[in-house]
């Protein structure tokens, strides 16, 4: 964001004579044209370190400012695949020019990095809600249960076909929230099917099925 002008220190020292002679900082702002949370700013350095002065601060200024940081956090937590490229057009746009590897270093000051999004399969509600049925009902089943368990499914590999990758902004361990994911679904091309399982012993061996899997197919496999 742009950078505003600084208050002389006399204008300083006088929200702070205002401040002790009992007004609010809604009163003072009015006083002095300007805005409360500037006041308010005033105020709260002088009751900390007693002086309006300028402190000295360690290495060079932030290029954004805390607005502006704001700004850009709330926009890719909206949106986490916006790029570098559009927050530097949008701080442009409100009066700061920055670089890309601002925009990165500012966004991992804030707990945020750029990572590649997760595929994940396109599941329906109606999925995602039978998804938790089962496991809030097998929760406090027994560890032995599992063990006569096989879990096994089928995936079509595409052998020809477009693969990108879509990077998007978000914080630790966030890697399979919905914004931050891409969904797949499995379409045609030139393609193998493969059957797999596991179990609490481990992995079997992978199948490649070369027809249509059907009842009869899926026994024989098993």
């Amino acid at each position: 964001m742009a950078k505003t002008k600084e208050l002389s220190k006399d204008t300083r020292n006088k929200i702070v004579d205002l401040h002790q002679a009992g007004k609010t900082e809604s009163a003072i702002g009015k006083q002095l044209g300007l805005k409360k949370s500037t006041v308010g700013e005033i105020i709260r350095k002088w009751k900390t370190y007693k002086t309006t002065d300028n402190l000295h601060r360690s290495g060079a200024p932030r290029k954004i400012s805390p607005r502006g940081v704001k700004m850009i956090t709330r926009t890719v937590s909206k949106n986490p695949r916006t790029t570098r490229g559009d927050l530097v057009n949008d701080l442009q746009r409100a009066g700061t020019k920055v670089a890309k590897p601002t925009i990165s270093n500012t966004l991992r000051r804030q707990g945020l990095k750029s990572c590649s999004a997760r595929c994940v399969p396109l599941l329906k509600p109606v999925h995602v809600q039978a998804h938790l049925k089962f496991a809030r009902e097998h929760l406090d089943d027994p560890e032995e249960d599992w063990e006569n368990v096989i879990w096994s499914d089928e995936t079509k590999i595409l052998l020809f076909g477009k693969s990108s990758t879509r990077r998007v902004w978000r914080t630790k361990n966030a890697e399979l929230h919905p914004k931050n994911t891409i969904h797949t679904v499995k379409h045609g091309g030139g393609n193998i099917m493969l059957w797999g399982c596991f179990s609490a012993k481990g992995p079997e061996r992978l199948i490649c099925v070369k027809e249509r899997m059907n009842g009869a197919m899926y026994r024989e496999i098993e």
